[in-house]
């Protein structure tokens, strides 16, 4: 499905897709990465990045902003949460800013959803809590983004709890059973619980990823071996950053200390790896959270802002 919404301004118009075809999934990747340079951080996530490849998806479309034939501004908005509103990311080139293009992407957001909306502001700069302002958007939820230095490492020796072994993920054959527990752990969190195989081996097909820094944690119950937990670690090469990528742990697993062991593991591992800097994010409304982080040595280095605008 295409439909065209030109909008009040000469030479301006915005393309609303079900999908891209490659030339223009490229584009878009190309003002992505020209954004990211002049900003010092990307403005559409990893899981924003993935869906611009591989064909239509269920409940993502793409808002492609031209003024005179260029491609100037780009908008994501996915609407898969069952009870949360729709939620995007826009950005707009930085030779095109100031414009009124950004305004005019949030307006056709604010259309396409009737008015209910989520929209992420990666790095919480002031243009973006202006055009939230602008738009009628209130303030949601924030991300932190959390770093530690990785030398010295000086964390406690990570103690698993009885009956529990951690080895590295094998794929294939251990996709089905994190997906299992990835959905129990992050029940509450449908960004992350609602992963699906087309999600895993999106991930699987990146660059970055490396078995050897994927962690699962198994129990073995009445001779019958089960996944309860994981964490699965990121490295950023070109800017030396290891990440905590996910830390799940399944419901009836948790409080025994199995999330404390296996975030330990991991950045054990980035460690050695030679990385000099670990980060995550963090909901900034999860105090328990953060405090065991801020415990491993963690502080915030940034915030990503969530802004929504109800009907």
């Amino acid at each position: 499905m295409t439909t065209d919404v030109p909008l009040p301004a000469p030479g301006r118009e915005i393309q609303t897709l079900d999908e891209l075809s490659p030339d223009q999934a490229g584009a878009v990747l190309d003002l992505l990465g020209e954004a990211a340079r002049a900003d010092g951080r990307p403005a559409v996530s990893e899981q924003g990045r993935l869906q611009l490849r591989g064909g239509r998806r269920e409940g993502v479309r793409h808002f492609l902003l031209t003024s005179t034939g260029t491609l100037v501004g780009y908008a994501q908005l996915e609407d898969t949460d069952p009870v949360e509103a729709p939620a995007a990311e826009l950005v707009v080139h930085p030779a095109y800013r100031g414009q009124g293009h950004g305004r005019a992407l949030g307006a056709a957001l604010l259309a396409a959803t009737g008015k209910r909306l989520r929209v992420w502001a990666h790095g919480g700069k002031s243009a973006a809590r202006h055009l939230a302002q602008v738009l009628g958007l209130s303030l949601f939820r924030e991300l932190r983004q959390l770093r530690r230095p990785l030398s010295p490492l000086d964390i406690p020796e990570p103690v698993l709890p009885p009956g529990v072994t951690v080895r590295t993920f094998v794929p294939g054959q251990d996709d089905a059973a994190w997906l299992a527990v990835n959905s129990a752990a992050f029940a509450h969190h449908p960004e992350q619980g609602s992963l699906t195989q087309r999600d895993l081996d999106d991930r699987k097909g990146e660059p970055w990823f490396d078995p050897k820094g994927f962690f699962l944690a198994e129990r073995e119950t009445e001779g019958v071996t089960e996944l309860v937990g994981f964490h699965w670690t990121k490295v950023h090469a070109e800017e030396q950053l290891g990440e905590v990528y996910v830390v799940g742990i399944r419901p009836d697993a948790q409080g025994g200390g199995l999330g404390k062991a296996l975030t330990a593991i991991g950045l054990r591992h980035l460690a050695a790896e030679g990385l000099p800097t670990a980060m995550l994010y963090v909901d900034a409304d999860n105090p328990a959270a953060l405090t065991v982080y801020e415990r491993m040595g963690f502080a915030t280095h940034e915030v990503d802002l969530m802004y929504r605008a109800e009907s």
